[in-house]
């Protein structure tokens, strides 16, 4: 439900005159969501939605669409022709000067850069200076109500439950000298997640061997790898319960099909171990502090430990995402490798740390989940593995 009086008090905090609010035909889902409109209702005109950090919010709408902003509070001005749209925006930003849209300056953030340029210079125009609405979606769109936060905890538990039972199978199929491929692992995982009213929006990984190695590989049925004994394997689940809000969880673990498991792959987990351990520091010593903490600064501090130890060439993504209603969230990611996250990490927020290391011969990574309780407490979830997981001795038969 959108809050006038809080955004308001955002835009002030953020420094900001107002948000300008704006989509065409689905174009920013982000403007969308915040203005509470349906996914099944966004509409063929362009609207234009705007909160003054002080005032009475303005509405801009097509004739044919009038009706499209009517559940939220201001008033509205109808367009028709080209020209009325252009006059109505003037009337509607007014005075104000700085203007956040969903904007990125150089495309630093691509996942907030939903207007287009053309909008962008209209807007500038007119004498604006339009500033980057990212960290104004994350406080919206990505803090968890008591009620998501309850649901990742209660998808985190069968998530890790589902883990034991991946474990289990492989141990139980080599037991019994039968054979197990990463494709039929796969979708023995998305019965579990059905069976225990789960849902999501891809197939989880399942790597054996070199496979492990892909930091994206997806198993096909035909030309996936059949799970051995001696086979180093990766984990990377992901699901959410399925009902409408829930949060997902989001986890990487990795084992070896043996009852040791050899150095070479301890050596290496345990480098990555201690780059997630790192990102997890950061963020609990910066809200210690009460120092602003910005996503750039997480991947830094994991990516550090990974290059200090030789392997920073090995580790090809980004160290984590925000976590939301998709997998991938809308608010801040921990990022400094693709893009350079600038948005805060903030109260109420959940994201991933998953730094890795990808060699040809197999994969390393380890991933949790963290959230940021409202009094600001470092909470991870998903359980802190250790070590490789030396599957047959873990698993009985």
């Amino acid at each position: 439900m959108f809050d006038l009086q809080e955004t308001q008090s955002a835009l002030n905090e953020f420094g900001m005159d107002g948000w300008l609010l704006y989509d065409f035909r689905g174009i920013n889902y982000l403007a969308a969501r915040i203005a509470n409109i349906p996914d099944d209702e966004l509409g063929s005109r362009r609207w234009f939605y705007f909160v003054p950090a002080k005032g009475t919010p303005q509405k801009l709408v097509h004739a044919i669409e009038a009706a499209m902003l009517d559940h939220l509070p201001g008033d509205k001005t109808i367009y028709l022709k080209w020209q009325e749209l252009e006059a109505g925006l003037e009337k509607l930003l007014g005075d104000n000067k700085i203007i956040a849209m969903e904007y990125s300056e150089k495309a630093g953030n691509p996942y907030v850069s939903r207007v287009d340029a053309g909008t962008v210079e209209l807007i500038r125009s007119m004498g604006k200076q339009v500033v980057s609405s990212g960290n104004l979606i994350q406080y919206f769109e990505a803090r968890l109500t008591e009620e998501q936060w309850a649901s990742h905890l209660e998808a985190d538990k069968l998530n890790q439950a589902a883990f034991e039972m991946a474990w289990q199978t492989i141990a139980d199929r080599i037991r019994e000298g039968k054979s197990l491929r990463e494709a039929e692992l796969q979708q023995m995982i998305m019965d579990y997640y059905h069976s225990h009213g789960m849902t999501t929006y891809h197939p989880p990984i399942v790597g054996a061997g070199p496979n492990s190695g892909d930091p994206h590989y997806s198993p096909e049925p035909g030309s996936d790898r059949e799970i051995c004994e001696g086979d180093f394997v990766l984990l990377d689940m992901w699901a959410k319960m399925d009902r409408p809000g829930a949060i997902y969880t989001d986890l990487t673990k990795v084992g070896f099909v043996g009852e040791a498991v050899p150095d070479k792959y301890n050596e290496i987990f345990k480098i990555v171990a201690a780059a997630r351990d790192a990102g997890i520091e950061t963020a609990r010593k910066a809200f210690a502090e009460k120092s602003e903490l910005f996503g750039w600064q997480i991947d830094a501090a994991t990516r550090a430990v990974i290059e200090e130890a030789g392997y920073g060439k090995f580790f090809n993504h980004r160290t984590g995402h925000n976590i939301g209603q998709e997998t991938h969230g809308n608010g801040a990611h921990m990022d400094n490798l693709e893009t350079r996250e600038d948005r805060r990490v903030i109260a109420n927020t959940c994201f991933s740390i998953e730094p890795g290391i990808y060699q040809d011969e197999f994969g390393v990574r380890s991933e949790i989940n963290v959230y940021i309780t409202p009094d600001e407490e470092v909470i991870v979830t998903g359980g802190l593995q250790t070590e490789v997981l030396p599957i047959l001795a873990h698993c009985k038969a």
